[in-house]
C-alpha cells in the first residue's frame, strides 16, 4: 500500500450513521466527527480533505454498510483501503483503554493505516465482476448453511423414528434426487409399508436413470427390523416431506447460482488462469479471486502465503526454543480453498499426487502432507496471478 499520503481517513462504519477520523501525515486530527449514511455529507467531507492534498480513505467494513462510503471516496478520487477486524483488534490493545466506542474505532483505524500501512488490504477493484461474484458467493453460502440444517434436520427426524431406515442412507445419499422425491411422496416407514415394495419400486423405476432396486430392498429390509411404532411418529411424518422438499428446493437454487458465477467467471481473465491449474473448480477460483484479487498487493509468494496461513511460522528464543510450527491464523476462506485443491490435485494430480507421497514418506501425516502441497502451489497461483499465464507442467522439475 502506497505510503504517500496527506490525510488518512479512518471510517467506522455503521448502519445509519459512521464516525470518521481523519489524521494528517504526521498523526494530528483534521477531523472527528460523526456521519450520517448520505451521499452529500459523505462527499463534502472527502472533498473537503482534499484541500490538504492526497487522502486515504480505511474502512473497517468494505462490505453492505460500508458500500456507500466507498463508492463515493472512489467518485471523489480518493484512495480506498480495508482494515481486518483481527489486524483492528490487534492494534486496539497498543491503545490505552478499554473503552469501545465509534470515535475510538475510527482513531485506531486512521492510526494504525498511517503508522502500519502493511496491515492494509486493498478493497475490490472497480469491478462489476468481483462486485457481483461477491453477492453470489454469499448468497450460495447462506443457502450452503441452511440446507445443511435441513439435512441434519431430516437424519434427526429418521433417528428419531426408525433408526434402521437412516441407517440405509449414508453420507450423501440422504440428498439424492431420488431419495428425497422419494419421502416427499410417501413422508416415513408408514407410507413405505403401506405402498408396499412393488409399487415402491415401480414408482422409483419410473423417477430413476439408474436401477433402484437395491436402494429399495435395502429400504424394505430395514422396515422389517423394527416392529414398534415410536410416539410422535405420525407428526414426525407430516413434517419429513417438508423438509426433503426445502433440501430439493435449496439444491436447485444453489444450481442455479453456480451457473451464474460460472457465466460471471467465464467474462474474467483471471479465473480461466485460476482453472488451468489442477485441482482448481469453479467455487475454488471464485474463492480466490473474492479474497486476493489478481494478488497486486502481495509483495511475494511468501506474503501470500503467510496471508493464507498456509506458511510455517518460525519461533526462536534464546538457545532454547527453536522450530517451526504449523500457522494459526490467516485467511480462513483463503486457507480452506488452497487445501481443498491442493487435496483434489494429490489425488488426481500425477505430480501432485507424488510431491504428497514424498512428504507422507517423510513422516507427515495427511494434513501435513496437504498443506506442504498447498504451500507449493502457492507459488505457482502467485506466479499465474501476477503474469496472467496459464499453468503448465513443467517435467524438469521432480515432484
Amino acid at each position: 500500500m502506497d505510503e504517500g499520503y496527506e490525510v488518512y481517513c479512518g471510517l467506522d462504519v455503521g448502519k445509519s450513521e459512521h464516525h470518521a477520523a481523519a489524521l494528517n501525515a504526521a498523526g494530528e486530527r483534521v477531523f472527528d466527527k460523526p456521519l450520517p449514511q448520505d451521499e452529500a455529507r459523505l462527499r463534502e467531507l472527502f472533498t473537503g480533505l482534499q484541500q490538504h492534498g492526497r487522502v486515504l480513505v480505511i474502512v473497517d467494513q468494505p462490505n453492505t454498510i460500508g458500500a456507500l462510503p466507498i463508492a463515493v471516496a472512489r467518485d471523489c478520487g480518493c484512495t480506498v483501503a480495508y482494515l481486518p477486524g483481527l489486524a483492528m483488534r490487534k492494534a486496539a490493545d497498543l491503545y490505552p483503554g478499554k473503552s469501545k466506542t465509534d470515535a475510538r474505532d475510527a482513531f485506531i483505524i486512521a492510526e494504525t493505516a498511517r503508522a502500519m500501512p502493511h496491515t492494509l488490504r486493498a478493497v475490490d477493484r472497480d469491478s462489476e465482476v468481483l462486485a457481483a461474484l461477491k453477492v453470489l458467493s454469499g448468497f450460495d453460502a447462506d443457502l450452503t448453511h441452511e440446507c445443511t440444517r435441513a439435512i441434519n434436520r431430516l437424519r434427526s427426524l429418521l433417528l428419531q423414528i426408525f433408526p434402521a431406515l437412516e441407517r440405509v442412507f449414508p453420507g450423501t445419499v440422504l440428498t439424492r434426487s431420488l431419495v428425497l422425491e422419494l419421502f416427499i411422496k410417501y413422508a416415513g416407514p408408514t407410507g413405505l409399508r403401506v405402498a408396499g415394495r412393488s409399487n415402491v419400486l415401480r414408482w422409483a423405476r419410473n423417477h430413476s436413470r439408474k436401477d433402484p432396486v437395491n436402494l429399495v430392498d435395502a429400504i424394505f429390509a430395514a422396515l422389517g427390523e423394527q416392529t414398534v411404532t415410536v410416539i410422535g411418529t405420525e407428526a414426525v411424518e407430516l413434517v419429513i416431506p417438508r423438509v426433503a422438499a426445502q433440501i430439493k428446493e435449496l439444491k436447485h437454487q444453489r444450481a442455479i447460482v453456480a451457473e451464474e458465477v460460472e457465466k460471471l467467471l467465464d467474462d474474467f481473465p483471471l479465473s480461466r488462469v485460476l482453472m488451468s491449474m489442477p485441482g482448481v473448480g469453479i467455487k475454488t477460483a471464485a474463492t480466490i479471486l473474492l479474497t486476493i484479487g489478481d494478488a497486486g498487493t502481495f509483495t511475494s509468494a511468501g506474503h501470500l502465503a503467510a496471508y493464507a496461513g498456509i506458511a510455517p511460522v518460525t519461533r526462536r528464543s534464546g538457545t532454547s526454543i527453536r522450530g517451526e510450527f504449523p500457522a494459526r491464523s490467516g485467511n480462513k476462506q483463503l486457507k480452506n480453498a488452497l487445501f481443498r485443491s491442493a487435496w483434489i490435485a494429490s489425488c488426481h494430480h500425477p505430480a501432485s499426487k507424488a510431491y504428497y507421497q514424498k512428504k507422507r514418506d517423510q513422516g507427515k501425516k495427511h494434513n501435513a502432507a496437504v498443506i506442504c502441497l498447498a504451500r507449493r502451489r502457492c507459488d505457482v497461483i502467485y506466479s499465474m496471478l501476477k503474469n496472467g499465464t496459464l499453468y503448465e507442467e513443467n517435467p524438469a522439475q521432480a515432484a
